[in-house]
């Protein structure tokens, strides 16, 4: 999704598409059979509604094995907010009221979004400290940005590192792989560290920015529920060059 708000509109107009996406926060990463069993209509009845959903970029599949999942993509969700909601109504409750308001635990959480940019400026956004601070929570993310290089995310606000992790894989400028373990409260501090994928892809005169997280079945929801607002915030800030005044922007921006 480019600019698609149409399309995002569109797409949560229809109670079953909203019932589509509720079964998905409930149980992410689940194949067409499962969620067919789900409803009272035909297997082509629920394609239909979930190829609807995946063209507003509300839905993102991957294949495992033989079979193709289905993820909830919070980010258009996340961006109509910020660019529309949060105009009238604050504070805002992150997610979408039809949905639950607590994150079910998960193994994986996907989140997908287009960008106008090339994949080099993108790159540059990602793996910049001074950068990352516009639209990462105000926090800076530091690294030599090889393999086996540490990363740790600090806050001019904090009195100590907020993250730490270390580089797994590194493709400039297509895939970044890296360890990440929450250090900002003894809650998070618990779980240990986690997996986080960026995949860059271009798409004519944009960039598919793909983030896969992987997690532990009893995963704090700070750890992941974030990068909604963080993703709405850096395609703000490479398309227009200003800071979103949301949490994911300036919660704790120095």
């Amino acid at each position: 999704m480019v600019d698609g708000v149409d399309d995002v509109f569109k797409a949560l107009a229809d109670p079953t598409r909203r019932e589509l996406l509720d079964e998905l926060y409930r149980e992410d990463g689940q194949t067409l059979s499962a969620l067919e069993d789900r409803f009272e209509m035909s297997r082509f009845g629920v394609m239909k509604h979930l190829k609807v959903l995946e063209e507003a970029g509300l839905v993102v599949t991957r294949k495992r094995g033989r079979e193709k999942l289905h993820f909830l993509n919070a980010v258009p969700i996340r961006l109509v907010h910020d660019r529309w909601v949060s105009k009238y109504a604050e504070p805002w409750v992150a997610g979408l009221s039809d949905l639950k308001h607590e994150l079910e635990r998960t193994m994986e959480k996907v989140y997908e979004i287009y960008i106008r940019t090339t994949p080099e400026r993108l790159w540059q956004a990602i793996t910049t400290p001074e950068e990352r601070t516009k639209y990462t929570f105000g926090n800076r993310v530091d690294s030599e940005w090889a393999v086996g290089s540490d990363i740790v995310m600090t806050n001019a606000g904090a009195p100590g590192p907020l993250g730490d992790g270390e580089i797994l894989e590194i493709d400039p400028p297509r895939k970044l792989v890296q360890t990440l373990r929450a250090l900002w409260s003894d809650d998070v501090k618990a779980q240990g560290f986690t997996t986080v994928t960026w995949e860059i892809e271009q798409v004519q005169d944009s960039c598919c920015l793909t983030v896969t997280h992987l997690l532990p079945e009893d995963a704090h929801p700070e750890i992941y529920g974030g990068w909604p607002m963080i993703l709405s915030g850096l395609k703000t800030w490479i398309e227009t060059g200003e800071t979103l005044t949301t949490p994911g922007s300036i919660m704790y921006a120095g």
